[in-house]
């Protein structure tokens, strides 16, 4: 199987229908059978799950815990249970479009040696459409200090589209915990530990005010975790050395 796409969601019944047969419709067009696509319900309240089983879509499944445990939680079981040889998860309302899926085939397939390939609205011209002008300057800057401060090259560690070869993928999550918004961080403190290439591409999405994310609130918060999340990845990495 060439490609599996996880979805992650919590609570999405006003859209979760017609993102998976906006999803259906691209992959049957681009990947034909060779493709699975996976639900990851983070213990939704209001019948998100059941929308999408009702459905009965081929080639699409939902998993979930039935508790509310975070996003991380919900992208790690996803990929742990995936089988394509490329992995890609990415926002349940399809804020980055569905085009940038077989972009990133693409860019697999012309490039062995990448392991990663992760979503940057900072290296597309309007990677920040229709973003407020605070919004875009605060989240620069936040993406900015995060990158120093753990030691990341990439310039946008909290794009909810990334994509690995399988054999990166599992290697990573399996060794991840973090269940809220800061496993991203953790994914990518891990792949560069484990020496995984990197490549970034430029992405747009759209402004979205029901963003579940509180900026400033949450940038403090992933500012803690993200240095107990270094230190916890470098004390389990020496470990596997002994």
């Amino acid at each position: 199987m060439k490609l599996s796409v996880c979805i992650p969601f919590y609570n999405e019944k006003a859209i979760i229908e017609s993102s998976a047969r906006t999803l259906i419709s691209y992959l049957n067009e681009h990947f034909a059978n060779d493709y699975e696509l996976i639900f990851s319900d983070d213990g939704s309240t209001d019948g998100s799950a059941e929308q999408i089983r009702a459905l009965n879509l081929p080639d699409v499944r939902v998993i979930g815990q039935g508790i509310n445990r975070g996003k991380g939680a919900a992208v790690r079981d996803a990929v742990l249970v995936a089988n394509g040889e490329i992995i890609l998860f990415t926002d349940a309302d399809l804020a980055y479009g569905t085009d940038v899926i077989g972009e990133i085939v693409a860019l697999f397939e012309n490039r062995p040696d990448t392991d990663l390939i992760i979503g940057s609205r900072n290296l597309a011209k309007n990677g920040y459409k229709g973003y407020p002008l605070w919004r875009k300057i605060a989240s620069k800057l936040y993406f900015k200090i995060l990158s120093l401060v753990g030691g990341l090259r990439q310039t946008d560690s909290q794009c909810g589209c990334k994509a690995f070869r399988n054999s990166a993928a599992k290697e990573i999550f399996k060794r991840c915990e973090v269940d809220g918004f800061a496993f991203d961080l953790e994914v990518l403190l891990w792949a560069k530990e484990l020496q995984f290439q990197t490549t970034e591409i430029p992405v747009q999405v759209l402004y979205h005010g029901t963003s579940k994310i509180r900026l400033l609130r949450d940038s403090f918060k992933m500012l803690h975790d993200l240095s107990r999340i270094r230190r916890s990845v470098r004390r389990k990495k020496r470990a596997e050395e002994l």
